[in-house]
């Protein structure tokens, strides 16, 4: 492929193509002068021949006319005379064409001079136009440098602003989170020494009571609003099977504790740890109680403070080492049981954190907000991982092994691969979704919604598998709570009455309804892990322990 045509290639041709435009417009009447001077020197040509002919017949003539001795003078004279006339009109016609000639050559002359000097033109007009386009070459090429070297320093100047910005950027930050980390050792380090100051506190006061009570017995008030019931005669003080259905008689109601005692603001919502001797409450009040269950009653044990909102969900990891707790104030927060110290904080929702549990390898947890987004955080790392996009504010969650289901505002249930970018599969139901549980064994999901309805959905076929429903039941909330019994063959859920219904999965019918104790709407009820238990909480300040006697 050719190369681009240089500068002395280009004016070769532009110089050629002049030439020949000029060889258009001039060559006619070169050859218009051509032509009339070959025309003249042919008739030149032809007047010499006429001439030595009329030569040659004079002297014919001459020597005729001598040896006729003058016969013919007569005849002689006018053949002279006629001779003499055309010797002259011929000299006549030469004297012409000469002069014609004469003017010719003049011409030719003329115009050779003239073809020269417009050579000559052509020349400097060809010089003069090479020199204008170097000159203006040269002088873009002079402008276009300048004007890169203009961006040039432009673009230095820029990035040495940009690199300048870049420094105070990283120093500013760097420096923001050195005081925020000084800040969040200082609240750790006040948290800690709040919760050592109360754990002393308690100390000392149960110290006390112990030592009042040694020294004379407590009378027992009727009119005290913590009941304690007698056991059945008949089955013992121990903890029974799961497998029974519940007792018609709370085991403790706790609505208004003893003064100073940790119950003075019952939760809205709790979790019993995986060995059943903890239960633990959180509500408006910012604080995750934690009570030990001991026979059927609950003594205070201590409390986990860090949060800055209400408490909108618990749950205990598979160990009971730790307790996840998600806040109205955008973060979830992560607590050691043992020694109720906050160890971490995760934060990156923009809206209230309405749900949040741990994994099966509990080194990862999951999130959901009013937002609308689900986010999968690394513990080790202290990192969101994957943030998903559900489309609706997000008010239960619940995991597998690998997938993550989660209940929405918009009446569906999300499924959730945690290995993929999105949602992999939607299931809608009649209501708004309230709230999650799975069995024992991960197979089978239970969903409340607020058509009244409880459902479980097979998650090997993900269709409906049976629905629960009963005269009188409704869903008092959006974040009403229903749960699965430890084995998988009962269901509780309260209702919007105050009443708890416990259904049989087998008959698929309400198997009873526990008495009427509460007051309001039950939001949330959980089954301790042993079966032993069942808690119940209504909105307001009353939450009721529930055990099989």
């Amino acid at each position: 492929m050719p190369g681009p045509d240089r500068p002395h290639d280009v004016w070769k041709r532009h110089i050629s193509e002049q030439l020949k435009l000029r060889d258009r417009v001039q060559r006619q009447p070169f050859e218009e002068i051509f032509h009339q001077y070959n025309r003249l020197l042919e008739k030149s040509d032809l007047q010499a021949v006429l001439s030595e002919r009329y030569q040659a017949d004079k002297y014919e003539v001459q020597r005729g006319h001598e040896a006729s001795s003058g016969s013919d003078s007569g005849r002689s004279d006018a053949l002279q005379q006629e001779m003499a006339q055309m010797r002259i009109k011929h000299q006549e016609e030469l004297t012409e064409l000469h002069k014609k000639r004469g003017e010719l050559a003049q011409n030719v002359i003329e115009l050779n001079n003239l073809i020269q000097q417009k050579e000559k033109e052509i020349q400097s007009n060809e010089a003069k136009s090479v020199q204008t386009q170097t000159y203006s070459k040269q002088g873009d090429l002079e402008r276009a440098n300048q004007t890169l070297k203009d961006e040039y320093d432009a673009l230095q100047i820029t990035f040495s602003a940009l690199e300048e910005k870049l420094r105070k950027t990283t120093e500013d930050n760097q420096e923001l989170v050195s005081r925020w980390m000084a800040e969040k050792a200082q609240e750790a380090n006040r948290l800690n020494a709040e919760n050592e100051k109360d754990s002393r506190r308690r100390q000392a006061k149960l110290q006390k009571e112990l030592a009042d009570a040694a020294k004379e017995p407590l009378p027992i008030d009727p009119d005290d609003d913590i009941e304690v019931l007698a056991e059945d005669s008949g089955k013992g003080g121990g903890e029974t099977s799961p497998n029974r259905p519940l007792s018609r008689t709370p085991s403790k109601k706790i609505s208004q504790p003893p003064p100073g005692g940790l119950l003075d603001s019952i939760s809205n919502i709790f979790g019993f740890s995986p060995g059943s001797r903890l239960l633990a409450t959180g509500g408006m009040d910012r604080r995750v109680k934690l009570w030990e269950v001991i026979s059927g009653r609950c003594e205070p044990k201590g409390a986990l403070t860090g949060s800055n909102a209400g408490i909108t969900s618990i749950e205990f990891d598979s160990a009971g080492s730790y307790l996840l707790a998600a806040s109205n104030d955008f973060a979830s927060r992560i607590w050691t049981v043992d020694d109720y110290r906050l160890r971490h904080t995760l934060t990156g929702h923009s809206g209230k954190v309405l749900s949040a549990r741990f994994l099966l390898d509990n080194a990862r947890i999951v999130s959901g907000s009013y937002d609308r987004t689900l986010k999968l955080w690394d513990l080790r790392s202290k990192v969101c991982m994957k943030t998903v996009f559900a489309g609706s504010s997000c008010n239960d969650i619940v995991c597998t092994e690998q997938c993550v289901m989660s209940g929405h505002f918009d009446k569906k249930v999300r499924f959730w691969d945690i290995r993929a970018e999105s949602i992999v599969r939607e299931l809608e139901l009649l209501g708004r979704v309230t709230s999650l549980d799975l069995n024992h064994d991960r197979t089978e999901l239970l969903t409340c919604s607020r058509d009244d309805l409880v459902k479980i959905i097979d998650l090997r076929t993900n269709a409906v598998r049976q629905t629960f429903s009963a005269q009188g039941f409704k869903c008092g909330a959006d974040w009403t709570r229903v749960t699965f019994s430890p084995d998988g063959s009962y269901v509780a859920g309260g209702s919007a009455d105050g009443a708890l219904y416990v259904w049989n999965v087998l008959t698929g019918k309400v198997d009873r309804t526990l008495d009427r104790n509460h007051n309001s709407a039950i939001n949330s009820v959980s089954w301790s892990p042993s079966g032993a238990y069942v808690a119940s909480v209504e909105k307001g300040s009353k939450a009721i322990l529930w055990s099989d006697m």
